[in-house]
């Protein structure tokens, strides 16, 4: 199989593209222009929407986790125009080089987040709940669109919807332990927002059997099936690194420090659950998080 992939640098792209090289499938990777281009490297400028379309034929299936990213800096104006074309903007020029191929990929698989469902509160979050509202809400809403457009070409498109990957290889759980290792972490605001979280390894296995699944299609939510609130997520890292979780981050001191994203990203949440992936027979290898952490902190 032919497996072409954006935003291959990444957590989950480095970790996928292993994966499938391990089984024997051929990789080749978007590669933004101007940068040093690997031999599997096809050029691609998502801010000027050029592609070189021809050297992505013969693929089977496209992932796209192309997006800056989202805790790389404050929103401001400027950054949150970044955070949209990196997603939307790219997206869109990805499935217009798509579309235009002779022979179409069979699957299309387009990263999203369960920050498109808002701050919900303890709301249970499946698949076929509506789009919430803010800026985390509406990207994601626009840059789903803009995947689905692959439909129209004959292109089944899944849209993963991630929680907090964990991985002691990057991503949010490195910046967490900081703290904790310290014996200064503790719950941020109130602590009763919903954690969805899913390991690294149930990420990438549960994007491989999207790929394989032909029923699989639209949105699905990538996150274990026991989502924590923040509060029992604090505590659990605590414990399984045998460090305090007394020191609480109070709310007004979070958006001081970090403004609008605060709310939207530490202290708003959602209580999704993978509907379509328990539905479609998926077995987690991790779905609890005490589980999880001892298998992540051990590697």
């Amino acid at each position: 199989m032919k497996v072409l992939i954006s935003g291959a640098s990444g957590l989950v792209g480095a970790a996928l593209t292993k994966a499938f090289r391990a089984e024997g499938s051929t990789i080749a990777h978007l590669v933004r222009s101007g940068g040093a281009a690997p031999d599997d490297g096809i050029r691609w400028d998502p801010r000027s929407g050029s592609v070189d379309a021809s050297a992505m034929e013969g693929a089977d299936a496209v992932i796209n986790l192309n997006g800056a990213s989202i805790a790389g800096g404050r929103w401001t104006p400027e950054r949150k125009a970044i955070l949209r074309a990196s997603r939307v903007d790219a997206t869109r020029t990805l499935v217009d080089a798509l579309a235009r191929l002779r022979r179409k990929p069979r699957v299309l698989v387009s990263s999203s987040a369960v920050g498109y469902y808002g701050d919900r509160g303890d709301e249970i979050l499946t698949e076929s709940s509506g789009a919430g509202t803010g800026f985390l809400a509406e990207m994601a809403r626009d840059w789903e669109a803009e995947a689905m457009h692959a439909e129209a070409s004959g292109i089944r498109t899944v849209l993963v919807r991630f929680g907090v990957i964990l991985s002691p290889e990057g991503g949010a759980l490195p910046r967490m332990l900081t703290p904790f290792k310290l014996g200064v972490g503790g719950r941020l605001g109130s602590g009763k927002q919903w954690m969805p979280w899913i390991a690294l390894e149930d990420a990438i296995s549960a994007i491989r059997f999207a790929i394989a699944n032909a029923d699989m299609s639209g949105p699905v939510n990538v996150v274990a099936p026991n989502a924590v609130e923040n509060a029992e997520f604090t505590r659990t890292l605590a414990h399984a690194l045998h460090r305090p979780a007394i020191f609480p981050a109070p709310a007004f001191v979070l958006r001081l420090v970090l403004g609008e994203m605060a709310d939207e990203l530490l202290l708003a949440g959602q209580r999704a659950r993978p509907e379509k992936l328990l539905a479609a027979g998926y077995a987690f290898r991790f779905d609890t998080l005490d589980t999880a952490l001892k298998a992540i902190l051990a590697a």
